[in-house]
C-alpha cells in the first residue's frame, strides 16, 4: 500500500468502489464564455465530506489535486521521486533523513512555502494528539509506536529522525504539507467546548477561495450534490523542459453521479473524457474504440483486494454483544471460515461475473508488489473450490446436517447470517448472489443485503453492527501501508475493530494470538532493511492470513479505463489512471 493510503478504513472501502469512477457531465451546464477552457471532465460517487486533509477519512476527496508532499511516486516505475523537496539525504546510520526544499515554492495564494510549513504540518497537526488524524498511525515506528522527531535546520531544510531502523522511512514522510499561515491560529484558538478550531476548519461550506493548497489545481467552486470545479494553480512548482508551467489543463470538473449505467451511457455519447471499464461493458467498449475515438487501457491486476470478512469482534457495548454470541462462535471457529472459503466457487465467479478479466486472489498484498506471495512460488495456502472438503471441515468441528441438509451447529442452531455490501455496484451484487448460492450447497443460509454506501460505512466503521461483509481495500507496492489494517490497534483493523477516536468503548474485545503475530510481523518488516529478509517476513504474514482467514479473498479485477484519445500523454497505471495529471494535455477538437 502506498504512503497515501492510511486513512480510516472507510477511505479504503471507497478506494476500490471508485477505482476510476467517472460519470456524466454536460458541458451545457457551464457558461458560454468559458467553453474555450482546456477542461477535463469526470465524476465522483458522492460529495466530498471535508476540505481539511488531516481530518479526511474517506473518498472522494479533493486532496490528490490540491496538495502535495515532500516526495511523490512514479506510478510507471514505482520509484520515489522529488516533489516539494528537490533532494533528500540519509545519515550513515539511516536514522535521520534530511530534506532540502525547492527554491521559491509558493502556496496557491502566492505566500511562500518554507521549512516552517513542513515542521508545522508534522509537529502541530499530524503528531498532535489533540487532532484525531489517521495519518499519525502510519508515522509510528517500532513496537512501541514511537513518533519521529522533526526539526527545521534551515529555511529550506528539515530533518526527520527515528529511534530505530525503519525501512519505509522515506515513503512514509511523503504525506501532504499544509499551510502554516492559514491554519496556525486554528490550532491555538478554541471553540466553546475547548476544542481547537482546526477541527471545524475548512468544512465543505468554506468558500473555495479560502482553501489554500500547493498542488497542481486549486478549488474553484463546489455545488453540493452536483459538481466540484478545480482550476489550475498558477503557483504550482512544475515546469516542463521548455520552461512552460504545468499543469497544462486549465480546469477539472467532477460531476457528482451515483449511477454506473448513467456513467456508461454518457461516456458512449461523448460527454465524458474517461470512464472506468467494468467486466460487463469491456467487450462493447473494445468494439467501439475506433468509432468513439478512445482507448481502453488494461493495467493488469488492480492495487487492492476484494474479500468477504466475518465480524470476529467478541466485545460488547453497554452490555450488548456486538455480534450475536451464537454466530460469533461460528465466525471465530477457524474450520468454519475455511469451509466457507472452500465452498466459494471462485473460478466460476471469475469466468461468469468478471468475464475472465482478473485473477484469483490468494494474498493480502498487491500482486505487482515484490513482497506479494503466491501459492505456486511461496507455498501459501489457496482455497480451491471443493465442497467435500468444506463439509468435512464443518463436520469435524461439531457442525451437523438435518434431514433437509441444512447446516446446524452443535447446539442445533440453524447456520444463517447476513452478508452486506454497497448497493448499486453490479459486480458486487452479482458476487453476493453467487456466494449466497454457493454456500447453500453446504447448508448455510445467507441473507444477502446490499445497503446504501452511508449505511455500510456507519455499520463497518462506527456501530460495528454487522455479521459478514463484502468489500475491498486499496493497496500499493509498499506493504507497510497496510500496517494499520494488521495492527490489532490500527484504525483499519476492520475484522476486529477497536473503538476509533470519539466512539463508545468496547468491553471484552479479544485479540487472538495469530492476530497479534501478524501485527508483530508488520512491525518487524518495517524494521528490517535487507530486502530479501523483508520479503520473508511479509510472506510469513501472508501465510498466516491465508491460514487463519480474517479475510477470504476472491478476485483481483484488472484495472481498466477508457480514456478519450484527445487526452494526451496518458501513462496508464493500475495505481492511478491520472497520476501524471500535471503533464496531461488535451488536443484541440
Amino acid at each position: 500500500m502506498g504512503f497515501r493510503i492510511f486513512r480510516r478504513w472507510s477511505y479504503w472501502l471507497m478506494s476500490l468502489v471508485m477505482v476510476v469512477t467517472i460519470a456524466s457531465c454536460s458541458l451545457d451546464n457551464f457558461k458560454a464564455n468559458d467553453t474555450q477552457l482546456s477542461r477535463l471532465v469526470y465524476s465522483i460517487l458522492s460529495d466530498p465530506k471535508t476540505f481539511n486533509y488531516a481530518l479526511s477519512n474517506e473518498r472522494p476527496n479533493i486532496f490528490g489535486l490540491t496538495y502535495k508532499g515532500l516526495i511523490s511516486e512514479n506510478y510507471e516505475t514505482g520509484e520515489i521521486t522529488p516533489e516539494l523537496a528537490e533532494s533528500w539525504e540519509f545519515s550513515e546510520d539511516g536514522l535521520a533523513l534530511t530534506y532540502t526544499l525547492r527554491e521559491n515554492l509558493k502556496w496557491s495564494d502566492g505566500e511562500p512555502l518554507t521549512a516552517d510549513d513542513v515542521v508545522f504540518t508534522y509537529n502541530d497537526i499530524y503528531l498532535n494528539e489533540a487532532i484525531p488524524t489517521q495519518i499519525r498511525d502510519i508515522l509510528r515506528v517500532g513496537e512501541e509506536g514511537k513518533l519521529p522527531k522533526i526539526t527545521k535546520i534551515g529555511q529550506r531544510q528539515v530533518k526527520f529522525e527515528v529511534p530505530e531502523p525503519y525501512a519505509p522511512f522515506l515513503r512514509n514522510t511523503g504525506v501532504n504539507i499544509l499551510p502554516k499561515h492559514a491554519l496556525a491560529k486554528t490550532l491555538t484558538e478554541k471553540d466553546s467546548e475547548g476544542n481547537p478550531l482546526f477541527l471545524s476548519t475548512w468544512g465543505t461550506n468554506t468558500p473555495p477561495a479560502d482553501i489554500i493548497g500547493n498542488g497542481p489545481f486549486k478549488l474553484k467552486a463546489f455545488t453540493p450534490g452536483e459538481r466540484v470545479r478545480f482550476e489550475r494553480n498558477p503557483y504550482y512548482w512544475r515546469v516542463d523542459e521548455q520552461g512552460e508551467a504545468q499543469p497544462y489543463i486549465e480546469e477539472v470538473i467532477w460531476q457528482v453521479v451515483e449511477s454506473q449505467d448513467s456513467e456508461f451511457v454518457q461516456f458512449r455519447s461523448g460527454g465524458l473524457d474517461l470512464t472506468g471499464v467494468k467486466p460487463d461493458n469491456f467487450s462493447l467498449l473494445k468494439r467501439e474504440e475506433e468509432r468513439g475515438d478512445f482507448t481502453v487501457y488494461n493495467g493488469g491486476p488492480s492495487p487492492g483486494s476484494l474479500f468477504i470478512s466475518f465480524n470476529l469482534n467478541q466485545g460488547s457495548r453497554d452490555g450488548k454483544p456486538l455480534v450475536d454470541p451464537i454466530k460469533s462462535k461460528w465466525f471465530n471457529t477457524l474450520e468454519f471460515r475455511q469451509a466457507v472459503a472452500y465452498a466459494i466457487d471462485r473460478p466460476t465467479m471469475l469466468n461468469n461475473i468478471y468475464q475472465g478479466l482478473g485473477v484469483l486472489q490468494d494474498s493480502s498484498i498487491f500482486p505487482l508488489s515484490p513482497y506479494s506471495a503466491s501459492p505456486e512460488k511461496d507455498g501459501i495456502r489457496a482455497y480451491n473450490y471443493n465442497l467435500e472438503t468444506a463439509k468435512d471441515l464443518l463436520l469435524s468441528s461439531g457442525f451437523q446436517y438435518d434431514a433437509n441438509n441444512q447446516l446446524l451447529d452443535g447446539d442445533g442452531n440453524h447456520v444463517r447470517f447476513t452478508l452486506i455490501t454497497n448497493a448499486g455496484n453490479k459486480v458486487r451484487e452479482s458476487i453476493g448472489a453467487q456466494i449466497k448460492q454457493d454456500l447453500s450447497k453446504i447448508g448455510i443460509t445467507v441473507d444477502f443485503t446490499p445497503v446504501s454506501w452511508g449505511s455500510l460505512v456507519e455499520k463497518l466503521g462506527d456501530s460495528l453492527d454487522w455479521e459478514c461483509h463484502l468489500i475491498s481495500f486499496g493497496g500499493g507496492l509498499e506493504p507497510n501501508g497496510g500496517s494499520n489494517v494488521w495492527n490489532p490497534d490500527g484504525g483499519l483493523h476492520a475484522f476486529n475493530q477497536k473503538p476509533l477516536p470519539g466512539q463508545d468503548p468496547i468491553e471484552g474485545r479479544v485479540v487472538a494470538d495469530w492476530e497479534a503475530e501478524i501485527g508483530q510481523l508488520y512491525i518487524k518488516g518495517a524494521q528490517e532493511l535487507d530486502e530479501a529478509k523483508r520479503r520473508e517476513i511479509y510472506v510469513e504474514a501472508q501465510r498466516i492470513v491465508q491460514e487463519e482467514l480474517p479475510f477470504i479473498y476472491l478476485i483481483n479485477q484488472y484495472s481498466m479505463s477508457a480514456i478519450r484519445n484527445k487526452v494526451q500523454n496518458v501513462k496508464y497505471s493500475p495505481l492511478g489512471a491520472l497520476w501524471n495529471i500535471y503533464e496531461l494535455n488535451l488536443a484541440q477538437e
